[in-house]
């Protein structure tokens, strides 16, 4: 592909050099490749071990119940799934809003700046993590009203998110610090903390909900509260370790807490928010979106629905894994070489990691398609007349999910790297555009004049998946986004 004409402008009015714009330390001696694969390698074993960390509830939750009050918990878990997405919406833009800005500084090796962009992330994520908890837990009866579950699903659903609506401010706290830790590109320290707390999450839940009481016996409840304490103790250690006195190898930059100013700096705050606060509203407006579409799953005629829907999500996010990873790791080199004066080198970047997610996710989606159903008993194994039909309905949605897999590489990885970048605006304009347009106004026509089912949703909501993969390839390949500021 021709290199956009954008690069070349950017490069003449400041007079970027290639050979400038070189990254310092390890990364620097790395081919491209090697680039991608040494970042993203750690971030998709963490990937994996947050997956593990959300799907042992769900396993956990199977086991609590049988028959009608299984599918009650199942469609519990499904929206508390939803919900916990916008618990964590103003913590996911303050830490976006940290690795552009810290990348940034790593490219340029200002360590100064960095250190600076971690302390206000850390203060930024505890002020909105104690905003957003408040406001969902305050909020919370309202919300499960608004989905219209069963009288008992609806309990299920209080117990559990009123319990986890306390941990969005330590979410805060420690998606500032490893979006930190990734921006300087040390993605291997964020992993071994998932690996921690997926340990915790597993014993602590585990033997909250099968324990005899007192330490156990507390259901659901006790699922919510192992995830909560998990979660805690994962940011102490994450902490404790940016508290450590770190000496620099080479030319890398390095963050730690010790001396920091921890008085709230407006230049920088006002940074973080400018690249944020429009991945805020976007996610805002994707949950509201995906909080409509749910409303006509939760009215089709039989019982289930939501959880048949929540399992096939559940198996749909075993192939954002690479997805993440490597938009992640590509986010950080994006940044890197935009803070090194080097934009050329930025879009390829970002060129080998959409091929390298094409590959990863596609590959999965083949399995998705030959062997749906079997996928799906891994998460629910159980035989019994309500756990089969759960099986039959979310077995042809995972078939789906192999079909928009090419799809959804490509959103997964142009979005987060534009993201990273500072490029939010961007992102949120086209991502709504498209949203509206297939999961608003599409699902809506359809449902007026025609029966809508589970399937016909998925359907509307994977033409959607593909439209969006067009404009983020033509909106990345321009370059436009390189010109973004932070």
């Amino acid at each position: 592909m021709a290199r956009p004409g954008k690069i070349i402008e950017a490069e003449q009015r400041s007079g970027m050099q290639e050979a400038d714009g070189s990254l310092a330390g390890r990364l620097g001696q790395m081919s491209l490749g090697q680039q991608v694969i040494t970042l993203a390698i750690w971030p998709l074993l963490e990937q994996i071990l947050s997956f593990m960390v959300n799907t042992v509830d769900l396993i956990l939750a199977t086991r609590m119940a049988d028959g009608d009050a299984r599918v009650a918990v199942m469609d519990a878990l499904g929206l508390g799934g939803y919900v916990m997405w916008l618990m964590m919406i103003l913590q996911g833009a303050v830490a976006t809003g940290v690795l552009a800005i810290i990348s940034r500084a790593a490219g340029a090796r200002i360590t100064d700046e960095a250190r600076r962009g971690l302390v206000q992330g850390i203060l930024a994520g505890l002020f909105m993590g104690i905003l957003s908890g408040l406001l969902i837990r305050l909020s919370l009866p309202r919300i499960i009203k608004i989905f219209g579950l069963s009288e008992a699903a609806s309990g299920y659903a209080f117990s559990y998110l009123a319990v986890l609506a306390w941990a969005c401010p330590i979410l805060g706290i420690f998606y500032a610090c490893t979006n930190a830790l990734r921006a300087i590109g040390d993605t291997r320290t964020p992993f071994l903390i998932m690996l921690f707390i997926n340990v915790c999450n597993v014993l602590l839940s585990a033997g909250l909900v099968f324990l005899d009481p007192p330490l156990g016996g507390m259901g659901i409840a006790g699922l919510a509260w192992g995830s909560l304490l998990a979660w805690l103790l994962g940011t102490i250690v994450v902490i404790v370790i940016l508290s450590k006195k770190s000496t620099p190898e080479s030319d890398e930059i390095t963050l730690t807490l010790r001396q920091a100013n921890w008085a709230p700096q407006r230049e920088m705050m006002a940074r973080i928010g400018r690249v944020g606060l429009p991945q805020g509203i976007e996610m805002l407006g994707m949950w509201m979106i995906h909080a409509y579409v749910l409303r006509f799953i939760t009215g089709l005629a039989f019982d289930g629905a939501l959880g048949a829907h929540f399992i096939a999500i559940r198996v749909e996010s075993l192939s954002f894994l690479p997805g993440f990873a490597i938009g992640t790791a590509t986010a950080t080199l994006v940044g890197q070489y935009l803070g090194a004066n080097n934009p050329r080198m930025a879009l390829k970047a970002l060129r080998t990691a959409w091929l390298f997610a094409l590959t990863f996710m596609s590959t999965i989606g083949i399995f998705f398609l030959l062997a749906p159903e079997v996928i799906v008993r891994l998460i629910l194994p159980e035989t019994d007349i309500q756990a089969t039909r759960l099986v039959a309905v979310a077995g042809p949605l995972v078939f789906i999910c192999g079909i928009f897999q090419p799809a959804l590489a490509t959103t997964i990885v142009m979005k987060t790297c534009l993201r990273g970048a500072g490029a939010t605006r961007i992102v949120m304009t086209w991502s709504f555009a498209s949203l509206i347009l297939f999961r608003i106004i599409g699902i809506t026509i359809y449902d007026t004049y025609f029966d809508l089912t589970l399937i016909k949703i998925w359907t509307f909501m994977s033409i959607d998946l593909f439209v969006q993969a067009a404009l983020f390839i033509v909106i990345a390949f321009r370059g436009k986004w390189l010109e973004a500021k932070v």
